[in-house]
């Protein structure tokens, strides 16, 4: 498949506009576009269509539109009028290491575009971006019910002292909650450990049911077992698609 032209200079979302004739459809919510990159039938079976295809149905009915942009390189920049807001600018060439950016995310009414900067990236670490960013998709879409599961689930954590976390963002705001006089009590940055366990959680759950991958054992990591009780919540709440697994026993011989 031949590369397209080389990007300009634009904010994703600008970008977005440009080519939005040109965007590629895939299975629903999903099409792409991508930028200078030489990308093979293979490349689009790895990046997008194997990927999108373990996402489970009811993770899929959640979603909005996406446009998913594949790009040579992101350059984080300050945006214009707003204090230290930052945004990503979609570049050809390599940015400064200290404003280089993977993904860029821009949500709208109408859709949600995802850019991805795949020059000197693992497909692995892609794939881990690609279900972050779709993990807080679904975590913007979370009913009361399925958000007090999962809060309940983390109480009890809590209230039981379970060291660790799955990912270093749910990390950090966990120890500012056990920093307070009463962990277990609703406070805003208690809710923020929420939703952002949430996500960390759902994307390692998402990125399981893709790839054959490894835990990274730590001092920070949330031991295995609950890790496993999490994991099993979320397989209630979104199975996996027909033909896929989210535990090794599970899987089909």
């Amino acid at each position: 498949m031949p590369a397209k032209s080389d990007p300009v200079n634009l904010s994703v979302g600008q970008y977005a506009e440009r080519i939005r004739r040109e965007m590629i459809p895939l299975r629903k919510p999903f099409s792409y576009y991508f930028a200078g990159l030489p990308l093979t039938d293979e490349d689009i079976r790895e990046y997008l269509e194997e990927p999108i295809a373990a996402l489970p149905p009811s993770v899929l009915s959640q979603l909005p539109k996406i446009s998913i942009l594949l790009v040579p390189y992101l350059e984080r920049v300050r945006e214009k009028g707003t204090a230290g807001k930052h945004g990503e600018v979609v570049r050809s060439a390599p940015p400064s290491e200290d404003k280089v950016s993977w993904t860029s995310c821009v949500v709208s009414r109408e859709e949600a575009v995802l850019a991805f900067a795949l020059k000197d990236q693992e497909v692995a670490e892609y794939h881990y971006h690609f279900y972050n960013l779709l993990a807080q998709l679904v975590a913007d879409q979370l009913t009361s019910a399925t958000l007090r599961q999962y809060a309940d689930l983390l109480r009890e954590e809590i209230r039981i002292k379970v060291h660790g976390e799955v990912d270093e963002a749910s990390w950090n705001l966990k120890q500012t909650v056990l920093g307070q006089k009463n962990p277990e009590r609703e406070t805003r940055v208690g809710k923020d450990y929420i939703r952002q366990s949430f996500i960390d959680t759902l994307t390692l759950y998402l990125h399981g049911i893709c790839c054959d991958i490894d835990v990274e054992t730590g001092p920070r990591q949330i031991p295995s077992r609950y890790l496993r009780r999490r994991l099993q919540l979320l397989e209630t709440l979104y199975p996996p698609p027909s033909g896929y697994a989210v535990f090794p026993e599970e899987a089909q011989s």
